[in-house]
């Protein structure tokens, strides 16, 4: 059994109609499925120049986790994407079919790791960065680094998982994206949350809603516990009181 501790000091989220605490609380109590939306979030704190390269996945990061890191020197960032850039991916091998040139900023921004590397231009940020594509259980992947980093003596780990609708030619292959979603976690020392990770005994039954989506359920709700299941492995969020 792994064991890790750490305190979640802050979170945002963003998804299209819910930016608020309220729109989460909201949404935590009741969960569904959002109606197909453009709604992109406001990220009116960049320049519009480096506004108009983003794309609404990059937009989402941005947006989660740019107040977080604010005030803080040196942050590691760890961002998190099991999909990544698809519409992007989407467009370039639409071009390629047929028989379009492709381009080269769509090709550059369509990478993995993108997105920190914008961040770390963005904020003129030279911490250790990541970016983790971890199939099922890439939260967890995430927060291992996380820990990770802590370890090494950052004071604060922000991280970041964000997924975005991928397009429809996609939804034979991936069906665990209900509507795009941010969100952002900032991560401290501490022993208020622990996660472990154990083999499982029983077999869990798939939820209908991305574990971040449900770790928030929790972080916003008066559960102590939060499961998830990925293939051999059974990951537990434990709240301590």
């Amino acid at each position: 059994m792994s064991v890790i501790n750490f305190n979640i000091a802050q979170w945002r989220a963003w998804a299209p109609g819910l930016e608020s605490v309220d729109d989460w609380q909201a949404w935590s109590r009741q969960p569904v499925a959002l109606p197909v939306s453009d709604a992109a979030p406001d990220v009116s704190f960049l320049p519009a120049m480096q506004r108009r390269r983003l794309s609404r996945l990059a937009r989402m990061a941005f947006s989660v986790g740019w107040p977080l890191a604010e005030g803080h020197q040196d942050l590691p960032l760890v961002f998190i994407s099991r999909h990544g850039e698809t519409p992007r991916t989407f467009d370039i091998l639409s071009d390629l079919a047929a028989d379009q040139p492709l381009s080269p900023t769509q090709f550059s921004l369509s990478v993995h790791n993108a997105i920190i590397g914008l961040w770390s231009i963005m904020r003129g940020e030279t911490s250790e960065m990541t970016a983790l594509a971890a199939a099922g259980d890439g939260l967890e992947h995430g927060m291992l680094e996380a820990a990770a980093l802590l370890n090494e003596g950052a004071p604060a780990v922000l991280l970041v998982v964000t997924e975005e609708q991928p397009p429809e030619a996609y939804s034979t292959w991936i069906d665990d994206v209900p509507f795009p979603y941010a969100v952002g976690l900032l991560i401290t020392p501490g022993t208020d949350w622990q996660l472990t990770l154990n083999s499982p005994t029983d077999a869990l039954s798939k939820s209908r809603w991305p574990h971040a989506l449900n770790l928030l359920r929790t972080l916003l709700g008066q559960q102590t516990t939060c499961q998830h299941a990925w293939k051999n492995r059974v990951w537990t969020w434990q709240r301590n009181p």
